[in-house]
């Protein structure tokens, strides 16, 4: 006795080859179409920076790259008939510096290429108040002297720890520290490459 072949499986492969054969003529098609209409596919991996990002280094607010510690040795003289008045006084400070996050200008953070470009504020003096009065002291006083001297004597000393502490060589420095600092923290946001400026 003879059995009846099995259609069945036939049946079946032939569909799945014509489900194939449907979505290829698809593909192909769709393919056609990108290529008349000039339309490229690309994939977008570049990482933008987000709001939220921007804000959270904002809310960093003041960012000390360089402390520079000083001290200065300020004195007086007032002539007598017959002797002199002295007034020595030690004066000791620490100024801080680095830049103000409030004085970001818009657009400061933006993306070219795989690069995140930065521009920061220039590096700036954080603490204009940054003698120690409460170290102050008297070297040598000799005489009365009034309250409006000691105040000659601490502009004075104020202005030698300026000049002592804005130097050109102190402000570079700063900058490199800041371009690390700055670096890290962006790398560690997932901006592998970095490139800072710095404003006027």
């Amino acid at each position: 006795m003879k059995t009846r072949p099995q259609i069945l499986p036939q049946i079946k492969a032939a569909l799945v080859f014509l489900l194939l054969g449907i979505i290829l003529i698809a593909f192909c098609w769709l393919y056609r179409s990108v290529q008349e209409s000039g339309m490229d596919l690309e994939v977008n991996d570049r990482i933008d920076i987000t709001p939220e990002q921007i804000q959270q280094i904002k809310d960093i607010g003041e960012w000390e790259f360089l402390s520079v510690s000083d001290e200065q040795l300020v004195d007086t003289t007032r002539r007598g008939i017959f002797s002199d008045d002295h007034l020595v006084r030690i004066y000791y400070g620490t100024m801080r510096l680095g830049i103000s996050m409030k004085q970001l200008e818009p657009g400061w953070a933006r993306m070219s290429d795989d690069s995140l470009l930065v521009t920061l504020p220039p590096i700036q003096l954080l603490d204009r108040d940054f003698i120690d009065e409460a170290r102050t002291r008297s070297f040598h006083e000799s005489g009365s002297w009034s309250a409006n001297d000691r105040e000659a004597l601490f502009k004075r000393a104020y202005q030698r720890m300026l000049k002592h502490g804005l130097t050109k060589e102190n402000i570079r420095d700063a900058q490199q520290n800041g371009e690390v600092q700055f670096c890290q923290l962006l790398r560690s946001m997932g901006f592998e490459h970095v490139k800072i400026e710095w404003g006027k």
